[in-house]
């Protein structure tokens, strides 16, 4: 008779429990600021090796609760994250924010509300609009197909709240101030400053030694982003993708984009087409070579530069 209530208990645990895949491999919080602690991810594409898990999801402990920025990729990747910042305190998750619609970023939204119902989510109003008209599909399956199914089970939850450029949060004590543009990483961005610790979530806008995939984005747009980044002066900034630091690493990332559009815009005007400057390029950027995506992602830009040049 014990085999009846046993199997009951199966049943209704199977959406919360999907089976051995249901968390992905822990990775250590790092405790970068007082209260603030970010998952550093491996840097690359979504893969079966990484379990789809490669983004920096933070989290700040306020005196309310906690606020969290990025929860993941997947609800595998966000269970994982739940988990450690349960090691850090035993305060409710009372805010997440999404910084843009790439799914690497904010699928993990399910899990922190499998713990947090009442958790409120906030995004671009474009990200929250891009959403709801089948970006949130799209994210799902891809992830799923790059992850050779891993992540499934993983189901949208989609942001509530909009939030504003120059948009202030107030929450637990400490100032959320919201910089977000419509042309940048992603054309639904956000970089999330925390006012009285100087302290800002770039977000795609900025990564550290990482050759940013710019499929979506504008040149301009995340050259102006990085430009209001350091304007900022932060004491510390925290990239969607790569190590946490000063500002060496945005001026890094600034450095790479300005030669290359610089490059580009030089060759442009001589006439040569994109497969005659990439080896120049790869020759003037050889000091970002080690960078990550670097083989997938110089090409890519290349066309789009020359794209906006050719849009002038």
């Amino acid at each position: 008779m014990r085999i009846v209530p046993l199997l009951a208990a199966l049943v209704f645990c199977t959406p919360v429990l999907a089976g051995p895949k249901d968390v992905v491999r822990a990775y250590p919080a790092q405790k970068v600021h007082a209260d603030t602690y970010v998952i550093h991810g491996p840097q690359g594409v979504p893969s079966v090796a990484n379990q789809s898990f490669m983004n920096n999801p933070a989290w700040i402990i306020t005196a309310d609760g906690v606020v969290v920025i990025d929860p993941g990729s997947s609800v595998q990747a966000g269970r994982m994250v739940v988990e450690q910042l349960r090691k850090t305190t035993k305060k409710p998750v009372t805010h997440v924010f999404n910084t843009h619609v790439h799914g690497d970023h904010w699928l993990g939204n399910q899990a922190v509300l499998e713990v947090w119902p009442k958790a409120t989510i906030i995004g671009h109003p474009d990200m929250i609009k891009q959403a709801k008209n089948g970006a949130d599909a799209f994210w799902i399956k891809l992830m799923s197909d790059m992850t050779q199914g891993y992540t499934d089970g993983t189901r949208a939850e989609i942001p509530t709240v909009e939030a504003s450029d120059g948009q202030e949060f107030k929450i637990g004590g400490k100032t959320f101030r919201i910089h977000s543009s419509t042309d940048a990483h992603s054309k639904t961005d956000l970089m999330i400053e925390m006012v009285e610790d100087r302290i800002l979530f770039t977000g795609d806008n900025v990564l550290s030694r990482q050759v940013m995939n710019l499929r979506d984005g504008t040149f301009k747009g995340v050259m102006k982003a990085t430009e209001r980044a350091l304007a900022l002066n932060a004491k510390l900034y925290v990239p969607g993708h790569g190590k946490t630091g000063d500002r060496k690493f945005v001026e890094e990332h600034k450095a790479y984009f300005d030669t290359l559009m610089a490059e580009v815009r030089r060759m442009y005007d001589d006439g040569m087409s994109d497969f005659e400057m990439k080896p120049v390029l790869v020759d003037k950027l050889k000091a970002y070579r080690n960078w990550a995506e670097w083989e997938t992602n110089l090409g890519p830009q290349i066309s789009l530069a020359i794209l906006e040049i050719e849009q002038e």
